[in-house]
């Protein structure tokens, strides 16, 4: 270096998810290394830097602090300004700085780190087997989090004091736990505590040890983990995973299941590189994976599926709880039916006891519910079916700045959605909004991020259905903002689109089972042209009735009789009915009478329940337990083998809409049928025809507006076999698709598509 070279001062500001992921010590070991002076603090708005030396050092320093960044580190931008010397003689780290109205990025959750691990495994290390260790790595972040900046005081670790030790590491800059908010060891940190069913603690010598032990012996234990409670049981054990059904009044949905290693994992399921990948990084989720056929993974976990919903330990106890275990663990969250994720140690003794024999807890609390996401992969693609812990609050990068907007979500797998400058924030995965404690969580989450995020909503957007307690609380914000309704499907294909970070407009694919049209009906086959601000309605699925509203999608052979009596009439019913099991004589006759006399039966053009109906006609008989779950049905059963083949249909137009015809399709499946054609045959010729039906529509959106991207979204698109087919259906006619990678194509992303419309049409009127 020339020594002649005059001293500068470079005065940083540096933005992003830079506080809790170890940027501090990094920035003092860079600025030791380029021998430069000055000091780093955390602030409200990001992270400061003033650094003095010569001038080829702060070049050096400004070039490696991005691409040497922590690995938990998200850089979203560094501005520098030059300042005259200020005679610093050291770098320092200075205490946290509040600004009022500033906001910072904030990490989600991150599993175990290596270095954790190494540490939690062996022996020797002070941290043997204790299941809060953590560093500046990995470990909670979000869920424990009330308030920036990120300091030790405004988390729910403030009641423990550190130890001498644990001291030591957080105040050396090159200790890889300093400033590691949630550092802990088993002298001065949270631990852990065995309860009964009736809340008393029970006397054991080794609590992970005792569990273990009533685990083998097929009890069930409610377990504290990052953020809620998980409720398990040995998933090869086929008594207690019935016994966890019948008390979870969960008959048929799949569970997740944690395994310990990737090698266990290869035991059970079929794993592609990418597919590992996913299960290993940062985040942990849970990803649908094939399931071979020699597993001992019980198939009540997931019945009827081909996939089982696996995932790695991600906290220290999980490691230590599996490793021990030795076998899979059912990780279901601690809930009952459709309620929110149970946090606090009383909140799970009252909400799941009848449930857990036993609960595993620990004494620090939980600030934030978070649920564990699921994704998925097709194709060597990655896509996300709930986007929760190790993904939010992380936003969304956008193209432009938006206005301060709450978009508020829908009523299934809710999320909410709120923008501020070049961010969308997506929450965690709220839940459905069917009973009182899952608004008052969608309540409390919106308040967090107002606080974490300096958020003072300007526009409330929400979706257009009246009934949804969503909308209905979006609408008590009154005229103290700007309201602003939006259609379902148009935030569907928005949503797809931010996902690809598209503009302009593109031609819209939105299938799936329910959405309130702009015409008062039941949405769900849509065929749009959309940009950011408005949509047209090119084309839908022929409208048919809803027999019973809601009953009809809990009930999918109501759905069955509303098709093939309105389309195929009372000789199409008759010639069917025989395919849909026992049925009661007086609920068809109930069922005709509702359709005939318009009597509540809503006419939808829904994808979802187009696919209901036909798995009803295949052997799905009786009461869907949840969601789509006669849907997912059909896929299992789809033949393997494909020979192309399709059910014919017409599209007629009527005032400039097409409508998709759907009596042929009906009378094919049901002359399949009677000519004894495999239900897998039928099945596969189904999502043939689905795909086949995207293009042509396509092709008509194509030919009047000379568009030539489209966008797939909605809950349709989580079936793998209708996603491929459709997506190799329209590129193979020269289409450039685009598809979700970032949000769930189900309702969980509607909430940014709405914030989207949202901002872009009050832009226009304003």
């Amino acid at each position: 270096m020339n020594q002649r070279e005059p001293i500068s001062l470079k005065k940083i500001h540096v933005t992003g998810v830079v506080q809790g992921v170890g940027f501090r010590p990094f920035v003092y070991q860079l600025a030791h290394e380029h021998s430069l002076a000055g000091w780093v603090c955390n602030t409200s708005a990001g992270v400061d830097i003033e650094v003095e030396g010569r001038s080829p050092a702060l070049i050096q320093f400004l070039a490696d602090l991005k691409a040497q960044a922590p690995p938990l580190a998200h850089v979203e931008s560094i501005t520098a300004t030059d300042s005259p010397p200020d005679g610093y003689r050291q770098f320092e780290i200075r205490s946290s700085v509040t600004q009022e109205g500033e906001y910072q990025l904030i990490s989600p959750d991150i599993a175990t780190c290596q270095d954790c691990l190494r540490e939690l495994l062996d022996p020797q290390d002070r941290r043997y087997r204790y299941p809060f260790t953590n560093c500046t790595n990995c470990g909670p972040r979000f869920t424990i989090i009330e308030d920036i900046p990120y300091d030790r005081p405004k988390t729910t670790m403030r009641d423990f004091t550190m130890c001498p030790d644990c001291q030591a590491e957080y105040d050396n800059p090159l200790d890889r736990r300093f400033h590691a908010q949630p550092n802990a060891c088993p002298i001065c940190g949270p631990h852990l505590s065995l309860l009964g069913e009736d809340g008393t603690a029970v006397g054991v010598e080794d609590v992970i040890s005792a569990a273990v032990q009533l685990l083998t012996e097929g009890r069930i234990l409610a377990i504290k983990g990052l953020g809620g409670f998980h409720l398990a049981c040995d998933a090869t054990n086929e008594e207690a995973v019935r016994r966890l059904r019948q008390r979870k009044r969960r008959p048929a949905k799949p569970m997740a299941v944690m395994m310990a290693t990737m090698e266990k994992i290869t035991t059970h399921c079929l794993v592609s590189r990418e597919e590992e990948e996913l299960l290993s990084s940062l985040q942990c989720p849970i990803l649908l994976l094939p399931w071979k056929d020699d597993s001992t993974v019980c198939r009540l976990v997931a019945p009827g599926n081909r996939y089982l919903g696996v995932m790695l330990p991600y906290t220290p106890l999980h490691h230590v709880l599996l490793r021990e275990m030795g076998r899979p663990l059912i990780m279901t969250s601690g809930n009952v039916s459709e309620e929110p994720i149970a946090i606090k140690n009383d909140e799970a003794l009252t909400r799941l006891r009848g449930i857990a024999d036993y609960f595993l807890v620990h004494n620090r609390e939980i600030y934030a519910r978070y649920d564990d996401s699921v994704w998925m992969v097709v194709e060597g693609r990655s896509q996300p079916l709930r986007r929760s812990r190790g993904y939010a609050p992380f936003p969304i990068r956008l193209s432009f700045k938006a206005q301060q907007i709450l978009a508020c979500g829908t009523e299934l797998k809710n999320t909410f959605c709120a923008t501020k400058d070049e961010y969308a924030f997506l929450s965690q995965h709220i839940g459905d909004m069917g009973n009182m404690e899952t608004l008052e969580h969608f309540q409390a989450s919106i308040e967090l991020y107002k606080r974490l995020f300096r958020l003072e909503p300007e526009i409330v957007a929400y979706d257009m259905h009246p009934d949804y307690l969503a909308t209905k609380y979006a609408l008590g914000y009154g005229e103290s903002v700007q309201l602003v309704p939006v259609q379902h499907h148009h935030a569907h294909i928005v949503s797809c689109m931010v996902d690809n970070g598209a503009d302009g407009e593109v031609i819209g694919v939105a299938l799936d089972g329910t959405g309130y049209g702009t015409d008062g009906a039941i949405w769900g086959g849509e065929f749009l042209v959309a940009d950011y601000r408005s949509f047209r309605r090119v084309g839908h699925l022929q409208y048919v009735p809803l027999p019973g509203g809601e009953a009809a999608i809990h009930k999918p052979y109501r759905m069955a009789i509303g098709h093939l009596y309105s389309l195929l009439g009372e000789e199409g019913l008759s010639a069917a009915l025989p395919f849909l099991g026992e049925m009661d004589e007086l609920e068809v006759h109930i069922i005709k009478q509702q359709i005939d006399q318009e009597i509540n039966a809503p006419l939808t053009s829904s994808c979802g329940r187009l696919f209901d109906a036909v798995s009803a006609l295949l052997g799905f008989h009786g009461r869907a337990t949840y969601e789509a779950q006669a849907v997912i049905r059909l896929e299992m059963i789809a033949a393997d083998q494909d020979d192309g083949t399709s059910y014919p249909f017409s599209i007629v137009e009527l005032d400039g809409i097409r409508a998709v015809q759907l009596a042929d399709i009906w009378q094919g499946i049901l002359d399949d049928l009677l000519g004894q054609v495999p239900a897998p045959a039928i099945a596969l010729r189904l999502h043939n025809t689905m795909a086949q039906i995207s293009l042509d529509m396509c092709r008509v959106a194509a030919s009047e507006t000379g568009l030539d991207r489209v966008a797939l979204s909605g809950g349709c698109f989580q079936n793998r076999l209708l996603f491929t087919k459709t997506v190799a259906t329209l590129r193979e006619d020269g289409f450039e698709v685009l598809t979700h990678s970032r949000v769930p194509c189900n309702d969980g992303g509607v909430s940014l598509g709405q914030a989207i419309i949202a901002n872009s049409t009050m832009q226009t009127v304003d």
